[in-house]
């Protein structure tokens, strides 16, 4: 089986083993990250089984990203992580897996084979979506930093309709029953929109997802214009993790990083049993 080799090292983060921990370890420690480097607990509560986290260069989104992780590594890793993206480029099946385990300057990262196989009437593998799509392949990373050897579930979405979320949603609860998994869903908020917009904006959708409310999360978007790009994988995360309750960790914009009149917004969720 080949390998799918890294697309966006280099770029959106370090290309080298050593520069990644340094750059993860910097995320965690940034005074927009978690304030220090968490350690995976042995026999955390596991309440967490879904999250909402960034996925830009980490230089911009790294921080915010990290306050998930942090959250992730001190409730306990689950046997599978199923990293839900948004398709960038369009191209390919709608809503596509691949069976190809992920390789990153932190060693290559194993694709659940078993939950894979229980996919396919909607979710279909299809590798070429992945080859070049960078909202999957930045949070392997952090997970390996943390966890070491991972096992995860790749799913790349240019579909995005709520209809679209509720069938794959369905698909992945009747591939992960009996597993302990959490979902992730990759996704940045408002892009390229003044500071002052991309919050309010951010905001009114991130109420819904604080609520819950899948759907309403998806009104928002529309309503608002709001230039997120994971919508999808937000709304599938809800509506297949079993959830009950959602906390914001953390919101910035690349606008907390560096001077800029037109910011892209990140926001950090974890939602809980």
């Amino acid at each position: 089986m080949t390998v799918r080799r890294p697309a966006v090292a280099g770029q959106f983060y370090p290309n080298s083993e050593m520069q990644v921990r340094a750059e993860v370890e910097s995320a965690f420690r940034s005074p927009l990250g978690p304030g220090d480097v968490p350690e995976v607990a042995r026999n955390g509560k596991r309440s967490i089984v879904g999250a909402v986290v960034p996925h830009a260069g980490w230089m911009y989104s790294g921080p915010v990203a990290a306050h998930v992780y942090a959250a992730l590594a001190r409730d306990g890793f689950p046997e599978t992580f199923i990293i839900i993206g948004p398709n960038h480029h369009g191209a390919g099946a709608p809503v596509a897996t691949t069976t190809q385990d992920f390789m990153t300057p932190l060693g290559t990262a194993a694709v659940d084979q078993d939950i894979v196989r229980k996919l396919g009437r909607l979710i279909v593998d299809d590798p070429a979506v992945h080859r070049f799509e960078h909202s999957i392949e930045v949070q392997i990373p952090f997970l390996q930093y943390l966890g070491g050897d991972i096992k995860f579930v790749p799913i790349s979405m240019s579909a995005q309709d709520p209809q679209t979320a509720a069938e794959v949603a369905g698909e992945i609860s009747h591939a992960i029953a009996g597993k302990d998994v959490v979902i992730l869903a990759s996704s940045d908020m408002s892009h390229y929109v003044p500071r002052n917009v991309a919050k309010e904006k951010d905001l009114a959708v991130i109420d819904r997802v604080l609520a819950m409310d899948a759907v309403g999360a998806y009104d928002e978007v529309v309503r608002r214009n709001v230039s997120m790009c994971g919508y999808g994988p937000v709304m599938t995360m809800m509506m297949a993790c079993g959830g009950t309750s959602a906390e914001l960790l953390k919101y910035a914009s690349s606008g907390d990083v560096a001077p800029m009149e037109e910011v892209v917004g990140y926001a950090g969720i974890v939602v809980r049993r």
